[in-house]
C-alpha cells in the first residue's frame, strides 16, 4: 500500500529482457535503505527488490505488468517516480494507492500558468475507468487532485515542488502515463454494474 507522495528518483541503467519479463536495473539514493522483497512503486507500478549492489537495485516486470503499465517503454536514463510502501504508523499524505496501474493514459496538453503547470490527459473510457471533480487520481505514481473531469479526460494542477521533484518536469505531450484511478471509486462502479445491470 502506498500513498501517492513520491520520494525520490531512480536513473533505469539497464533493461535486460528474460522470456516475457523485463528485469529493471535503477540507480537510486534509496538503494542502501531497500532490502530483498521490498515492495517498491515505480512510477505507480509496485514492484518487488529482487537484487541489491550499492546504491543500484533491481526489480522484475512481468508480462501482466508490461501489458497493463508503460513500463515496457522505458528507455536508459530514465527517471522513475520511486515511493517505498507505507507505514502503518504514519500519516496519509495523499491518498490509498495500491500501486496496481488500472491503465497507460496520455498526455495530450501542458500549460504554463505563472507558477504552476496545468496537465491535461486522455484515456481509454471503454475499460470502465472513471474520474470525478475533486476526486484523487494517481499518475507515474503521484497522488493528484481531478480538474475538468470528463469522460475520458480530466486535468491535474502541479505546484512547483510537485514539479521539480517528481518526472512531471519532463513529461511532454504525447508521453504516456500510468494511471491508477480511485479505489472508492472503483467499488462504486462495480456495484453499480452488479445490482443495475443483473
Amino acid at each position: 500500500m502506498f500513498t501517492g507522495i513520491i520520494e525520490g528518483f531512480g536513473e533505469v541503467i539497464q533493461l535486460e529482457n528474460d522470456r516475457e519479463n523485463l528485469h529493471i536495473t535503477l540507480e537510486s539514493s534509496l538503494s542502501r535503505e531497500l532490502k530483498i522483497d521490498q515492495s517498491l512503486a515505480h512510477n505507480g507500478v509496485c514492484l518487488t527488490v529482487v537484487d541489491i549492489s550499492e546504491n543500484k537495485y533491481t526489480v522484475t516486470a512481468i508480462h501482466e505488468t508490461l501489458q497493463k503499465s508503460s513500463l515496457g517503454k522505458l528507455k536508459l536514463g530514465d527517471l522513475i517516480n520511486l515511493e517505498r510502501a507505507m507505514k502503518m504508523n504514519g500519516r496519509l499524505d495523499g491518498h490509498i494507492v495500491q500501486g496496481h496501474v488500472d491503465q497507460v493514459g496520455t498526455c495530450v496538453g501542458v500549460e504554463s500558468k505563472d507558477g504552476s503547470w496545468m496537465f491535461d490527459f486522455e484515456y481509454d473510457s471503454d475499460q470502465g475507468n472513471i474520474t470525478i471533480e475533486k476526486g484523487s487520481i494517481t499518475i507515474n505514481g503521484v497522488s493528484l487532485t481531478v480538474v475538468n473531469s470528463g469522460i475520458n479526460t480530466f486535468s491535474v494542477a502541479i505546484i512547483p515542488y510537485t514539479y521539480e521533484h517528481t518526472n512531471f518536469h519532463l513529461l511532454k505531450v504525447n508521453d504516456a502515463v500510468n494511471l491508477e484511478f480511485d479505489m472508492v471509486g472503483k467499488y462504486i462502479k462495480k456495484l453499480q454494474s452488479v445490482f443495475f445491470n443483473s
